[in-house]
């Protein structure tokens, strides 16, 4: 692709259900390839809504999303997973499947026989359950896994899909303190490929640790984008949570927010 094209672009998108709720609304931007990008926000802004809209799990009521240039609306499902890897935020169900058979699932949008595997792919699955500390649980069970491994299984997952565009939902919603840290780096090493990871993510103190740029979402709009050491502000946690917080730098300049309050309007 030429430098000039957006690895991702969103024209317009809005997303409305059947029951006449809009949960996203004409949301427009563009995301160049080598970032980590935060997509922060209250829960119900549709951050996941979009997300799903960017690889047709949902389609969108209007707008366009175009990957490398190309309308993923003119493409097949596996098209789309060649180029777009999806990491839930839980996973649902594991159907038994070992450690190794869950990560070789992201080599199935590549294979060339839909009945076996290759030895390159064998590899490719070794090479991540290595580089993301999970070989030595090859052959357990997904479901007999902690918080912190089944999280990484999944990213490995996504990552030998090879995309252009990795999208995470939520990877450290049940996470305690070093496993948040651990696989906050694990997404930060992954840009230095030839691709852009987007996490939805609560933790706003942790995306504006790791993240290149924030995308700040309330009641389905876009409402800031840029540096989060620039655009996380006070007035920001204000006007988009409805708190007060304190947002300040610490010893080493990295940005901190306190929530304080919160201040809208609640009745018991």
């Amino acid at each position: 692709m030429k430098d000039d094209v957006p690895l991702l672009e969103v024209r317009n998108l809005s997303k409305m259900y059947e029951d006449g709720f809009c949960a996203v609304k004409d949301v427009s931007y563009s995301l160049p390839s080598g970032l980590l990008v935060g997509l922060i926000g209250p829960n119900g802004c549709g951050k996941t809504t979009m997300m799903k809209c960017i690889n047709r799990m949902h389609e969108s009521t209007q707008g366009e999303i175009l990957i490398d240039g190309e309308p993923v609306a003119d493409k097949s499902p596996s098209e789309i997973a060649r180029a777009v890897s999806n990491v839930p935020a839980e996973l649902r169900a594991s159907f038994g499947l070992t450690v190794f058979e869950t990560v070789m699932l992201g080599r199935y949008p590549h294979l060339q026989n839909i009945w076996w595997e290759t030895h390159e792919d064998e590899s490719l699955v070794i090479d991540a359950l290595e580089k993301f500390g999970v070989l030595h649980l090859q052959d357990r069970s997904l479901n007999m896994l902690s918080s912190g491994e089944r999280q990484r299984v999944l990213i490995a997952k996504a990552y030998v899909q090879n995309p252009r565009l990795m999208m995470v939902d939520e990877p450290t919603s049940h996470l305690d303190m070093k496993y948040k840290l651990e696989v906050m780096e694990y997404l930060r090493a992954m840009v230095k490929q030839d691709m852009t990871v987007l996490v939805a993510e609560h933790d706003i103190s942790l995306m504006a640790r790791y993240c290149d740029l924030c995308l700040i979402m309330k009641k389905g709009q876009l409402v800031a984008m840029g540096d989060p050491k620039r655009i996380i502000t006070e007035e920001l946690m204000q006007e988009v949570y409805e708190v007060s917080a304190s947002v300040g730098f610490d010893k080493d300049g990295e940005l901190f927010v306190l929530p304080k309050r919160y201040t809208g309007k609640f009745t018991l």
